[in-house]
Formats: C-alpha cells, sequence, structure tokens
C-alpha cells in the first residue's frame, strides 16, 4: 500500500535504521506483506519534524530516536493554514523513545552519520517556503536533515524530503566525513519544476558523475521527467528494496 510520505529501513554497518515512518502505521503493514522484520532495529533517524515523515511514530516505541531539536515545532501550510507538523510533542516521543536531538552531526557508527542542521550555501535553493510557523514567520524546515554512509565506492546519502536542497546536502555530507566522492543519493529532492533549482542541481550530480540517483517522495512529475531523461533514473516505489 501506498500513502503520501516516506519511510525506509536501511541495513548497513551491521545497523537496522528506519528512516522516518510515513504518516500512520501502513510501514509495519508493508514491512510484514514483504516478510521485512522490524525487530532488532538499532535506531530511528527523523529526517525532519513533517506529519508524512513522523506521525508513523506513535505505533513504536523503546527504541533510540535521532533527530534535530527543532522538529517539534509548529508548522502550518501558508495557503490554508493547514497543520503540518508531528502529532505527538517532544514531551510524548520523550516517553515512547530514547531521544536524542542534534543540530550538529550524529556519528551513529564508523561508517553512517546523521547530518544535523544542513547549511543553507547555495544561491539556488531554499530560497522560497510555502510553510509557516505558529508566529506566522516563514518555516524554511532548519531541521530538515539526512544520512550519509561511508560505502568503499564513496558516500551515499539518504534524504527525507531534501528542503534544505540536495546540493547543500551532499556539499554538507562532504563535509561532514572529509571525503569527496559521492556514490549515490536517494529520497525526496523537493524539486517541483524544471526551473533554476532543478536545473542547478542536475548540473551538480553530472559533474560529481553520482553513478545512483534516485529521487522519490516530494519530487514532482515534470522533475522526475527530467531526471529520467537526463540520468535514466529508476523511479522509486513503494516495496522496493535496493542493493548496493
Amino acid at each position: 500500500m501506498a500513502e503520501h510520505g516516506l519511510s525506509y529501513l536501511i541495513e548497513y554497518d551491521n545497523r537496522r535504521i528506519l528512516f522516518d515512518t510515513g504518516q500512520s502505521d501502513m510501514f509495519i503493514k508493508n514491512a510484514k506483506t514483504m516478510n521485512v522484520s522490524l525487530e532488532n532495529i538499532d535506531m530511528i533517524v527523523l529526517s525532519h519534524g513533517h506529519f508524512d515523515h513522523g506521525n508513523g511514530l506513535e505505533f513504536l516505541f523503546g527504541l533510540t530516536l535521532v533527530c534535530h531539536p527543532e522538529c517539534f515545532v509548529k508548522r502550518y501550510r501558508k495557503l490554508d493554514h493547514t497543520y503540518i507538523g508531528l502529532k505527538n510533542s517532544k514531551e510524548e516521543l520523550s516517553e515512547l523513545f530514547n531521544l536524542i536531538t542534534s543540530d550538529g552531526s550524529y556519528k551513529i557508527s564508523e561508517k553512517i552519520y546523521f547530518l544535523g542542521e544542513i547549511p543553507r550555501l547555495t544561491n539556488f535553493e531554499s530560497k522560497n517556503t510555502t510553510f509557516v510557523l505558529e508566529n506566522g514567520n516563514p518555516d524554511f524546515v532548519m531541521d530538515d536533515s539526512a544520512i550519509v554512509m561511508i560505502l568503499p565506492e564513496g558516500l551515499f546519502v539518504v534524504t527525507g524530503c531534501g528542503h534544505a536542497g540536495v546540493v547543500n546536502t551532499l556539499e554538507h555530507a562532504k563535509r561532514i566525513t572529509g571525503l569527496n566522492e559521492i556514490y549515490g543519493i536517494m529520497g525526496g529532492f523537493h524539486l517541483k519544476d524544471i526551473d533554476l533549482q532543478t536545473r542547478e542541481t542536475i548540473n551538480y550530480l553530472k559533474a560529481n558523475r553520482i553513478k545512483h540517483i534516485l529521487p522519490s517522495h516530494c519530487t514532482t512529475n515534470p522533475a522526475l521527467k527530467f531526471f529520467h531523461e537526463t540520468f535514466k533514473s529508476k523511479q522509486v516505489k513503494t516495496g522496493d528494496v535496493f542493493k548496493f
């Protein structure tokens, strides 16, 4: 089954990491359908505090949860003031999990890092937002983060939505690890149209000769079509398994 949301199970470096949980218990049902065990999860990593990435947390307990400290702010759509933040408060999740918040990078293992807050350095990413905070100020989702894994072939980055921008995220992964070779990126790229941001992102991915490029979730059809035409990128669907 599918819903608007994202949840990946990452197995690497003797770790089993649940990266986001979607907006319901659908990830649990899908795991059962796939005969994938959710037992012995070492850690949950929350990419950012949006309902479609973290509301499934209420169906789990007793695990370590890693996220940015600003994941728990009240946030809304600017257009109609629909609430889009997490269902559960920081206090409630602290009772369910061993909660670790970090705005800096957090070392999960020798070869896996949570990136923490991603600096917005490019001149074409994260310049506009359709979200607002409870006080009415623009919400640029500063808690947006990702995971980087160090593979023999280079860095592999997994994003949730990529609100910080794909290029900003990959450059931060380089800084955190001290490595420059990027092997792959997978997840939400938050690209909607064939605009400056999409074109500059593709130019960067080309220049870095990245082998595996797998946009999904909040990347809409015009951008997905452009990625497929450029990289022959595979469409990521619910239930897919990728091995690298």
